[in-house]
């Protein structure tokens, strides 16, 4: 019986450590979330008005002409795929490769990793990859986005792929991550979603030294853009499903001490009555 309890007791001891250490994380992730929202929010102007500038090149120049915006070439697909760097987030992780399992069911593809899961992931299936150089997502800049934009352009006007896609998981709300993929390369929806009425009003500026060669030079810059806003949605995302994560734990915790206190003492006043009752006993006997 005194062995059963102590062995109670220790367990509510290692409960209520793990319950600190969940709710530390909770605290944590919720403290990053709102910094992290932010950031989200104010990338998502500046590949806007990149996308309107490109949107105005493409339909607005007759003799207007890029590999960008050309029909892809190559049946190939390349992925840049953001995940996280460590677990405790519930799914987001795992629901992002289900995403691009989806996608990617039957192509030709390669893999862009942005994080340590992505990283694991892509070497566990042995799916090629394009570079390890941004294997930390903690760690990546605007500038890491605008190096990785170049190697995507670099190698897509080279014919290594035809088509370029963005994975990663879109921040509705602190309780909403949904995964999701952007078509980042070729750009032909600029053109081809492009209404008469619309393409009359940009035939009035004029692009030095010509349209195309402006509008290739903002191509790395807008899909710098789009990656550093996944980038920062999937991070909101991450610490929003880490902080619902943890309440969760801290939580279960919560409960877990109360029946194991409710269970101590049943054992001990069980105890008590037995002893109690021995007592009684002896003294009637005697």
């Amino acid at each position: 019986m005194a062995a059963n309890m102590k062995a109670v007791k220790l367990r509510i001891k290692s409960v209520k450590s793990t319950m600190q250490i969940t709710k530390a994380m909770e605290l944590v992730a919720a403290s990053k979330l709102r910094r992290a929202k932010e950031r989200a929010e104010r990338s998502k102007p500046y590949f806007d008005i990149l996308h309107k500038a490109l949107t105005e090149i493409a339909n607005g120049n007759i003799d207007f002409s890029s590999p960008y915006a050309q029909k892809a070439k190559s049946d190939v697909w390349c992925y840049v795929v953001i995940a996280g760097d460590r677990g405790f987030a519930g799914g987001y992780n795992n629901n992002l490769f289900k995403r691009l399992e989806s996608e990617a069911k039957d192509k030709a593809y390669c893999v862009l990793p942005i994080g340590k899961k992505a990283v694991e992931y892509c070497k566990r299936k042995g799916i090629t990859l394009v570079t390890e150089a941004f294997s930390e997502a903690g760690g990546i800049s605007v500038a890491d986005c605008f190096e990785m934009a170049r190697l995507l352009c670099r190698e897509y006007k080279e014919g290594k792929y035809g088509h370029i896609a963005v994975c990663y998981t879109e921040f509705k709300s602190m309780m909403t991550q949904i995964p999701d993929l952007k078509r980042l390369l070729p750009l032909t929806e600029l053109i081809d979603n492009t209404t008469q009425e619309e393409k009359k009003n940009y035939g009035q500026i004029l692009y030095e030294p010509d349209s195309s060669q402006v509008f290739d030079v903002i191509v790395p810059e807008y899909l710098a853009g789009l990656i550093y806003g996944a980038m920062s949605e999937s991070v909101a995302s991450e610490l929003a499903m880490r902080r619902m994560t943890m309440d969760a734990a801290t939580k279960n915790a919560g409960e877990m001490i109360e029946e194991l206190n409710l269970y101590y003492n049943r054992v001990r006043q069980a105890g008590i009555t037995q002893e109690i009752t021995e007592i009684v006993a002896g003294a009637e006997g005697n």
